[in-house]
């Protein structure tokens, strides 16, 4: 059995971290599903910067829309949703054999935007419109204006997957805004079934940045260097453990479970960034490490490749709870601020798809030959 099959047995499903034109028209998209390798798609901005900057793939959609008057946003858009509608429906399949588990396909709103509550819902609506997928999710950061719209999206009836989750706070900020959304469309007479939800919950950036701390109190081989090297790459792994902690307790919770008589479904775990940056770790420790139900783990190529060639399938996600708790106790112990650390990662992040989107900007108006 593949394992990624394996891995549905025990209630987790891999989403692919990628998407580009030629992997929606040569039919290996197509192909990963019918195999079982992959139950949805993720993207992001770095994803598609990537796709239209380093191929030739999307020029000729391109083509007639040069003297569209479009804005080179307002062309991506364009790009994208054809992308999307595409990768839809060559999930719909799927979708409605899990029961509107799996088969989604995510698009994010802006990065531009992320501080901006209004147009955060606005755009969101907007794409839900345009794409008109029944399976869309479409990816809302989890920022002090996301979280509300993230609620008004929810109550509006969108499927949300949200985004550039680090800290467990801002994951118990994510979940409540979701039950307010459920919450408010049962007040209101409007269904809850038809509505899916993913909390994308960022994993391997949290090692690499409390790594680098880490590092530095042992290069100064003081007092606490025999307290600092049994941290290494723990901190990640740590957090997504609490984190699932959170989700059972929100999830198996009364709130909870008078939403789910009438229809509500968990807002599932994502374990995103779950590629290996340090090449002293396990290439896949960031798919076995976090297998358990009713969670979803999205892996981009090399690591999806890897993960089928030797990855070791069992439920590892609640191993050792008291362990992640001890291991964030001795970081806040050694001097190392999770609140400081997960601050500046999301901070970083949405640098990071604001900045990949303006090299994809850049290179959309070079395309089209834009002064």
């Amino acid at each position: 059995m593949k394992t990624t099959l394996a891995l549905h047995e025990l209630g987790q499903s891999i989403w692919y971290d990628n998407i580009q034109r030629s992997l929606l028209k040569n039919g290996e998209l197509t192909r990963m599903i019918n195999s079982g390798e992959i139950r949805g798609v993720t993207s992001n901005p770095s994803i598609f910067m990537k796709a239209i900057t380093q191929s030739s793939d999307y020029d000729e959609s391109l083509a007639p829309l040069k003297k569209s008057g479009l804005s080179a946003e307002e062309l991506f858009f364009e790009l994208a949703i054809e992308d999307i509608q595409s990768a839809t429906d060559q999930f719909q399949s799927m979708y409605q054999e899990s029961k509107r588990a799996d088969g989604y396909v995510s698009l994010e709103v802006s990065p531009y935007i992320a501080d901006d509550m209004e147009e955060t819902v606005r755009q969101a609506k907007d794409l839900w419109q345009r794409i008109n997928r029944s399976n869309l999710m479409v990816k809302i950061p989890a920022t002090k204006a996301g979280l509300p719209a993230i609620e008004e999206a929810i109550f509006a009836g969108i499927n949300i997957n949200v985004t550039l989750i680090f800290s467990l706070t801002c994951y118990q900020e994510v979940m409540e805004a979701y039950m307010r959304g459920l919450e408010r469309r049962d007040e209101s007479g409007l269904p809850l079934g038809s509505i899916a939800s993913v909390a994308s919950f960022f994993v391997s950036r949290i090692d690499t940045k409390v790594d680098n701390r880490l590092q530095d109190i042992i290069k100064e081989n003081g007092s606490k260097v025999e307290e600092a090297q049994p941290l290494l790459g723990k901190a990640a792994i740590a957090s997504a453990r609490l984190a699932y902690d959170q989700f059972k307790h929100v999830f198996f919770g009364d709130r909870y479970l008078k939403l789910k008589a009438k229809g509500a479904h968990v807002q599932r775990p994502l374990w995103a960034s779950t590629s290996t940056k340090n090449p002293n770790y396990r290439d896949v420790r960031y798919i076995e490490e976090l297998i358990g139900p009713d969670t979803v783990n999205t892996a981009p190529p090399h690591t999806l490749k890897a993960f089928l060639d030797h990855g070791i399938v069992e439920k590892t996600l609640e191993n050792d709870l008291d362990a992640a708790r001890t291991c964030m106790t001795d970081l806040e112990a050694l001097g190392i601020s999770m609140k400081a650390v997960t601050d500046e990662l999301l901070e970083e992040g949405v640098k990071s798809f604001s900045d990949a989107f303006t090299v994809l900007l850049d290179a959309i108006n070079k395309k089209i030959g834009a002064s």
